[in-house]
């Protein structure tokens, strides 16, 4: 179904931006909400759901190293068991991916594009993604790893260019509630900290299997610094504000100004968004189509393509008609039903195949 390769290198450039993209907007004020001037120790919290996730994907890939989550759930719980839950992962990554494209295009029209309807910014990112699907991983890699730069150097130039406005007094005092509200803070970011489960439809096809558990974990460390440094960068410059900032980094970057030449540099968070989401969506987008043709026995997701991306585009809507409802679900609710699907479920399937894997062993030695 799947004959590209691809290294464990390009599944951590493709993983970094597929868990941040949509989050690094958002997440000083998610977190700002409970943690306040903690907010800075939100993600460090969050992440170890990340580290979990990965150790999860990987055990369940050492078992089973051919298969992703879809495959390997009828082999661990029987057929149908199986088959249901495969069904719910793909439901579940459906929702999710529309989800996404739904927030693409909520930002895009409230700060750039406001007399666009927001079905043509949808419909014109699924067309994209979908001949970058199609292309296959390899392809999808390749394009990760060239458009990289793009994502990662911009916000340190942002950074060197707010240094002068940084108030370093805004980070105290740290820990002067206790740990409880960065606690609250990192329920939040822990959600997309799951979204690490990704790679479950990315290790059958590495070239360098043995590294993945590495370069995973080595991921999920560089996410939470990326994190860490943007919830700091916005606090020395928003202080106590940044709680009612809907996109805290877009505030923060009309501050950066050289020689009052370069000013108002808005393009570039634009920039890292666009390019950030792109990839966020085409993983989403690849590992659903994936998962639905081996949950339907097909030899080829290829086909199932095109109809997916109009399913995607529907359930953008259907699944939260407002952006109110949106960001509620976003906040409320992703985070738990993110750690349901993509952290608990698999972690009791691993219990599961170990336990049946020990037993196995027991009864052949007997």
């Amino acid at each position: 179904m799947e004959k590209g390769k691809i290294s464990s290198l390009q599944m951590a450039i493709m993983m970094y931006p597929t868990m941040l993209a949509t989050i690094i907007l958002g997440v000083p004020n998610y977190t700002a909400r409970y943690a306040k001037t903690d907010l800075w120790l939100s993600p460090i919290l969050a992440s170890l759901i990340g580290y979990v996730t990965v150790y999860i994907a990987f055990k369940l890939h050492k078992l089973y190293p051919k298969q992703t989550i879809i495959q390997l759930s009828g082999h661990i719980i029987g057929r149908i068991p199986g088959k249901i839950l495969g069904f719910l992962f793909i439901f579940f990554y459906i929702q999710v991916t529309g989800l996404i494209i739904r927030e693409y295009a909520e930002f895009v029209v409230n700060s750039f594009l406001v007399n666009t309807p927001s079905i043509v910014i949808m419909a014109s990112m699924v067309l994209l993604c979908a001949f970058l699907v199609i292309g296959g991983l390899e392809g999808l890699g390749r394009f990760a790893q060239l458009i990289f730069p793009i994502f990662i150097f911009p916000p340190f130039i942002l950074i060197i260019l707010l240094l002068p406005d940084f108030d370093f007094k805004n980070i105290f005092p740290i820990l002067g509630n206790g740990i409880m509200p960065p606690l609250k803070g990192a329920i939040v970011p822990s959600g997309w900290f799951t979204e690490f489960f990704l790679i479950t439809f990315l290790l059958p096809f590495l070239a360098d299997k043995k590294k993945g558990m590495k370069y995973g974990m080595m991921t999920v460390f560089f996410a939470m610094m990326t994190l860490v440094v943007v919830n700091i960068t916005v606090l020395f410059i928003l202080g106590p504000t940044t709680a009612n900032m809907v996109y805290p980094l877009m505030i923060v970057a009309r501050y950066a100004s050289l020689a009052s030449f370069f000013e108002h540099l808005e393009s570039i968070v634009m920039a890292i968004w666009i390019v950030g989401a792109f990839v966020k969506i085409s993983v989403f987008y690849y590992a659903t189509a994936l998962g639905t043709a081996q949950w339907l026995n097909l030899s080829n997701y290829r086909p199932i393509v095109w109809p997916l991306g109009i399913l995607i585009v529907a359930f953008s809507f259907w699944s939260l008609p407002s952006s109110i409802e949106l960001e509620r679900f976003l906040v409320q609710a992703f985070p738990f039903y993110g750690l349901l699907i993509q952290t608990i479920i698999p972690l009791f399937l691993l219990v599961i195949a170990v336990v049946s894997k020990r037993n196995g062993k027991g009864s052949e030695t007997n």
